[in-house]
């Protein structure tokens, strides 16, 4: 009877460690969790902070930069900038994680999702200017219009003012914390050490890239304007 005793107090007590360690595991994921979707809100809150700071030059200025060129040889100029521009994003993030011990990996990913935002930002903008599909407004309004097409992965239609005034209203602010997320498992690799992680992270943000001009132009096309009926660009 004692040893049956015994065996019955030894299962309680493993039983409560268990329990123990399945709550600790419990706390540690929730505390986890809390922690990504504040870095994702802080991602997310920063690139919008910036989206009205980004320098889009105007369709003047581009004819002029590229004299003699129509919308899509303009249009292939900047998607192979804008492609080389986040390549290099990438390369940069992934060597920086050859460090023994990087000190900040997350900062390192926040940085690198934060500069290629900016720059297909920028890429979104300019190629409304070249296709005669510039979004209405001041220069802030702008910006988040074409902060909504980067978050959606399409072009804006002007001649449909929901697409244009959003406003950062609940439905973006979610997509656009969607964008980061799925961005951030994206570039994950890029942090892998010995400059793998350069390579892996250059190929991919080009990739990538490629693939929301692809979407954004073919967008643009469907609504494209010529450039004598662009109105004014409005301050």
């Amino acid at each position: 009877m004692e040893a049956e005793h015994g065996d019955v107090t030894d299962a309680h007590v493993e039983r409560g460690r268990m329990a123990s360690l399945a709550a600790a595991v419990g706390r540690s994921a929730r505390k986890g969790g809390e922690r990504a979707r504040a870095g994702v809100h802080a991602v997310a809150d920063r690139i919008v902070a910036n989206a009205p700071r980004i320098p889009v030059r105007d369709l003047a200025a581009l004819r002029e930069q590229f004299p003699g060129l129509g919308p899509e040889e303009i249009a292939d100029k900047l998607v192979a900038g804008a492609a080389n521009g986040t390549s290099t994003v990438g390369a940069g993030v992934g060597a920086a994680a050859m460090l023994p011990a990087p000190p900040a990996m997350p900062t390192e990913l926040a940085a690198e999702i934060i500069g290629v935002a900016s720059i297909e930002i920028k890429l979104i903008a300019e190629l409304h200017e070249v296709y005669g599909v510039r979004a209405p407004g001041t220069v802030r309004q702008r910006a988040i219009a074409y902060l909504g097409a980067w978050a959606q992965e399409r072009g804006i239609d002007a001649a449909v003012p929901a697409t244009v005034n959003t406003a950062l209203g609940v439905q973006m602010k979610r997509e656009l914390r969607q964008q980061v997320l799925k961005r951030s498992f994206r570039n994950l690799p890029s942090l892998a050490p010995f400059m793998i992680g350069a390579a892996v992270g250059a190929a991919l943000n080009r990739r990538d890239t490629h693939k929301l001009a692809r979407k954004i132009r073919k967008d643009l096309r469907a609504r494209q304007v010529p450039w004598g009926a662009l109105p004014p660009l409005q301050a």
